[in-house]
This record gives structure tokens, C-alpha cells and sequence, in this order.
């Protein structure tokens, strides 16, 4: 294939250097002369292991070139690698002047072509950039309409420095955020030599991956090292107790917990939090990650709630009222505190939960459900069909397998609130509205 690429820094280099690889040719752009002038010689612009070698070997087979005109680079090849920078504002925001730059000359060339062209975002760009600033950039220098004179997606790349040829012939994914099949194919036949699961989405989730990735691993780094700071003031060998913590791959490192839904509840996990940070604090530790755990998960709650109260008062069936499903477990279940608020607002609640019977709840549980809501006895009902002829609005409270066809008994005049993704949204129609999704 012959592919042009466009800003020739550290992505666009190894990028340029990588697909030659694979008998592409490709055209380097850029306005640096200094750039031009090193590709052309063979020579790379960047330090990356094993990058000179690969541009060494394409200039010599005559694989490789780079320019400063992209109308020439546009003409000689099939498609276009945006890989330009996007730094960050005073404000925190992306800066994407660059990248309006590119499109505009990349729209002008495309003025011009009369084979089809696809233009496609390697560089890291917030969600709905693409929509909003290259779209209407390309269509307006080029005159033409995305999506049916020239292709347009998006294909984050996922490169760290020190072992970015390493990543990009065996990365973890291959993403493409792509509308139309004809573009599609063209990358798919780009990375097909490629060992790694090749996933197509829509353009807005390809541009939001990047940044789940990048700030989870930010994440990652900032935990361990509040858990660094803790054992050392218990004086605990921290990399120990990451090593065995590393080794759990059922629930740490997996994908377990790592599906947006409703606050988390339970006799365990928001006591442990509280006790660790009461610790902390003690030992006079500042821990922002780590204190800012229960103050998030009580904003998820407060989101549920507010996505009730949006509807209006209306009588409301709460399905699940402990906080996991399959258990009787209701400490700190997140969804009674949503029951208490709507009864303080004078909502008109009824609640089902087949695991759920005050006659057999004792100890602990049955106290603390008795202290957030005394007269719950009034609102329990026996049967899911008493539940789904009372509310007029529909919460979904925990993932119990019996609710998952809820949407399905749900009256054209009831509106459903789901806070646990029973099915996938896009078959729910109607009156149907997710907590995050």
C-alpha cells in the first residue's frame, strides 16, 4: 500500500519506519527541514532502538522518502497517517492547531485527487475531535464529503519510547474507528501482517481508548506509589507486597472491576478504604488517590439518584436492594441510600428482591437495614409482577440474572433506569436510560 504520514516526531517516524517493513511505501511530511533532510539520508530523527536500521534499509530500496509539499505526498499514495502533535494548553486543554494545519493542507491536495482517499488520525485526540475539527476541515478545503469522496477514522497508536518497534509489531491491540467498509479494509489490509487482535469501533470510542488506556496506566503508577508511601511509614517492604498483589490475575490485574456501573457497597470494601485512609491520615501521610476513593464512589450514588429525580415524582420500583446480587448482604448497599433519599423527596417506592425477607434477615444486616429505613416492611412487594405494576419508573439496582429481561416487560408509558448494563443499550428502545452509558 502506499501511504503517506504526516509530522514525522516520534510516532510518525517509527510509524514511517515500521510499515516499510511490511513492503508499504511510504511518504514522510513534515515542515522541519532538518527532518526531511535525515529521512532522505537515511538516517532517523528520533532515538528509538533499531528505528536507523529501519530507515536506513526503506530510503535504500527506495521505500521511503520524505517532503515538505503534502499536495505531492497526498497525490503519490492511497492514504494518509495524521501523526502531528497535540500538546497541551496552559488550560489543560489539547492544543490542535497542528492538526487543523494538516487537514487543511491534506483537504486542498484532496481537491484535486480523483481517487479515492482516506485520511486517518494516529495522533492522540480527544473524543469527538474528529466529528468536530477534522471532518470540517478536510470537507471544507477539499469540497468534497466524508465518508463518501474520501475516508476518514481514527487509529490510536500505543507506543512507548525505548520499545516502540516492539509495540508496534506485536502491540496488545490494533484499533480502528472507522464508519465505512472501504476504509476499513484499507487498514485492516495495512496491519494484517500484525499479531494482535484487530478491533474496529466506532470513531468515538477509537478516540476514547487512548486516553482510557494512558490515564488508567496513570492511575497504576500514582496507587502504587500511595502504597509505597504507606508500607514505608509501617515500615513494610512495598514491592513485596505488589509482587503477591500482582499475582492475583482472577481480580487485580483483570478485568473484574473495570465495567462502569453503580457505586461499589458491601461489608468490605468501603470499610477497608475508610480504615486505610483513617491510617494514613494518623501517620500524617497525604494520599490524594486514595482519598478520593469514597468521595467518588459517593458521587456515582448521588448520579443515580439524580438520574431518577430527572424523571419527575413518580411512583418507583427499585429491582435489587442488596448491594451485589445473588446475596442477602445490604451494608452499605449503595442503592438503599437512592431508597432513602427518594422517600425523604416523597417519592412513592416499592421494592422487590426475591434474596431479600426481613423474617430472615438478622445481626448485622437486618440492624443496619432497619436503621436506614425503618418502615421498610411497607415497601417490600412479593412478586416481580406487583414490582413492574406500581412503578412507573423502573430502577434496575443490581445485576440479578431475573432482571436482565426486564426491558422487554417494560409498558411503552414506564421508563427504565439502569445502573447495571442489563443488556446491551442499543437494544433497549424507548424509555431507557443508563447511569453511564
Amino acid at each position: 500500500m502506499r501511504v503517506s504520514v504526516f509530522g514525522l516526531g516520534y510516532v510518525g517516524a517509527v510509524t514511517s519506519g515500521c510499515l516499510t517493513s511490511f513492503g508499504n511505501t511510504v511518504v514522510g511530511v513534515d515542515p522541519a527541514e532538518a527532518k526531511i533532510a535525515l529521512i532522505n539520508e537515511g538516517k532517523s530523527p528520533v532515538i528509538e532502538k533499531g528505528l536507523g536500521d529501519a530507515i536506513s534499509k526503506a530510503v535504500a530500496n527506495g521505500q521511503l522518502r520524505a517532503t515538505r509539499d503534502p499536495r505531492d505526498a497526498v497525490l503519490a499514495t492511497d492514504l494518509s497517517l495524521i501523526c502531528v502533535g497535540t500538546p497541551s494548553k496552559r488550560n489543560g486543554d489539547l492544543d490542535t492547531s497542528s492538526l487543523k494545519f494538516v487537514c487543511a493542507e491534506i483537504g486542498a491536495a484532496l481537491a484535486e485527487k480523483q481517487s479515492h482517499h482516506s485520511v486517518i488520525i494516529r495522533s492522540t485526540v480527544l473524543p469527538g475531535t474528529i466529528r468536530s475539527v477534522v471532518i470540517p476541515e478536510l470537507e471544507k478545503a477539499s469540497g468534497k464529503k466524508a465518508g463518501v469522496d474520501f475516508g476518514v477514522g481514527s487509529n490510536p497508536e500505543f507506543l512507548r519510547e525505548g520499545t516502540a518497534l516492539e509495540d508496534f509489531f506485536a502491540p496488545p491491540k490494533t484499533v480502528i474507528g472507522v464508519e465505512d467498509d472501504r476504509t476499513a479494509s484499507e487498514l485492516e489490509a495495512l496491519y494484517a501482517a500484525i499479531n494482535a487482535p484487530l478491533i474496529r469501533t466506532s470513531i468515538e470510542v477509537a478516540e476514547m481508548i487512548k486516553y482510557s488506556d494512558n490515564v488508567w496506566h496513570a492511575v497504576k503508577v500514582a496507587f502504587a506509589n500511595e502504597i509505597g508511601v504507606f508500607c514505608k511509614s509501617l515500615s513494610i517492604d512495598s514491592h513485596e507486597v505488589m509482587d503477591v498483589f500482582c499475582r492475583d490475575t482472577k481480580l487485580n490485574l483483570s478485568s473484574y472491576y473495570l465495567k462502569p456501573g453503580f457505586s461499589f457497597g458491601g461489608s468490605c470494601l468501603p470499610k477497608d478504604v475508610r480504615a486505610l485512609v483513617h491510617k494514613a491520615r494518623s501517620l500524617d501521610l497525604d494520599l490524594p488517590l486514595l482519598g478520593s476513593v469514597l468521595p467518588s464512589n459517593e458521587k456515582q450514588t448521588t448520579r443515580g439518584f439524580e438520574l431518577i429525580a430527572q424523571l419527575g415524582k413518580r411512583p418507583v420500583t427499585i429491582l435489587g436492594m442488596s448491594f451485589k446480587a445473588g446475596t442477602d448482604d445490604l451494608r452499605e448497599s449503595p442503592i438503599l441510600e437512592v431508597v432513602e433519599r427518594l422517600i425523604g423527596k416523597g417519592y412513592d417506592v416499592r421494592i422487590f428482591d426475591r434474596n431479600i425477607s426481613l423474617s430472615k434477615l438478622v445481626g448485622a444486616n437486618k440492624d443496619y437495614l432497619l436503621r436506614m429505613i425503618p418502615h421498610v416492611s411497607s415497601l417490600l412487594v412479593e412478586s416481580l409482577d406487583d414490582a413492574l405494576s406500581h412503578g412507573e419508573i423502573i430502577v434496575v439496582g443490581n445485576a440479578d440474572p431475573e432482571f436482565r429481561t426486564i426491558g422487554d416487560r417494560v409498558r411503552p408509558d414506564q421508563f427504565l433506569v439502569d445502573l447495571v448494563r442489563i443488556k446491551d443499550h442499543s437494544q433497549l428502545k424507548g424509555n431507557y436510560h443508563g447511569i453511564s452509558w
